[in-house]
């Protein structure tokens, strides 16, 4: 099982720029999209439709403001869009495709780089309300990969200038807190470090620069199940498509299992 997860700050744009001739190169079962920025009946092109996937989108209520879809190989059992977060749920923030006994999720998390005080307290919030979700649904019978922007790090070695990014949201203490708890308490697993523990990898550059001040801020967060199938995890930087790069991931997994 592949999946693919991108921000592509535009889906349109992300196009122009060869991600939907890259991405169907890639034979990914699950092509995760966060930050589309364009609602679906925006996207006339057969180009956001490719042959041999069910697509599927979740829209903001505000015109050209993020967005999430995802593709699949298979037909799902069910599609889940928002997460019963009444703050949020128009925002367009989480697609979840469920099958026989696994479930794929497509988030977008709020951001507050570069924001003020209120829209920090609006993303932890935000971050309050998903441990407590992902809490309750770890005890149901059934496997979850979350892919998507979570829009903080883990640890220093996630970010290009440690020094230099604290005190910035998305490296802030209490955030990788949060992600400490995430990964020990709650017992899910950051899929690409499994695999990879370089502290030279990065998904984000706020800047454009990819030579300096990257982040590593897209994740592929695995239920504890999953954890003996990772085989395999990438960052494509060859080309730019957007100032995120997509993140590749291989499960030893069969969703008809």
């Amino acid at each position: 099982m592949r999946i693919i997860s991108f921000c592509a700050d535009g889906i349109k744009e992300a196009a122009k720029k060869g991600f939907y001739d890259w991405v169907l190169e890639q034979d990914a079962d699950f092509i995760c999209v966060q930050d589309l920025q364009a609602q679906e009946y925006e996207l006339q092109n057969d180009i956001f439709f490719p042959q041999g996937y069910n697509p599927y989108f979740f829209d903001a209520v505000d015109k050209g403001v993020n967005g999430v879809a995802i593709y699949c190989r298979e037909l799902p059992k069910a599609i889940m869009t928002g997460l019963g977060f009444v703050d949020f749920d128009m925002e367009g923030r989480y697609i979840q495709a469920d099958f026989q006994n696994i479930s794929i999720g497509c988030l977008l998390a709020p951001s507050a780089y570069q924001q003020d005080d209120k829209a920090q307290a609006k993303k932890n919030h935000f971050f309050e309300l998903l441990q407590n979700h992902l809490n309750k649904v770890r005890n149901k019978r059934r496997e979850f990969v979350i892919c998507g922007n979570w829009n903080m790090t883990h640890r220093p070695q996630d970010t290009q200038n440690p020094e230099a990014n604290q005190p910035v949201s998305g490296a802030l203490p209490e955030e990788q807190q949060w992600m400490d708890q995430l990964f020990t308490n709650l017992d899910y697993t950051d899929a690409f470090r499994e695999v990879n523990s370089d502290s030279d990898e990065f998904t984000w550059w706020p800047e454009g620069d990819r030579n300096s001040n990257g982040w590593r801020v897209d994740l592929q967060v695995v239920s504890s199940g999953l954890l003996s199938t990772i085989e395999y995890g990438a960052i494509y930087k060859n080309q730019v498509f957007s100032s995120h790069a997509p993140l590749i991931m291989d499960f030893d997994y069969d969703t008809q299992s």
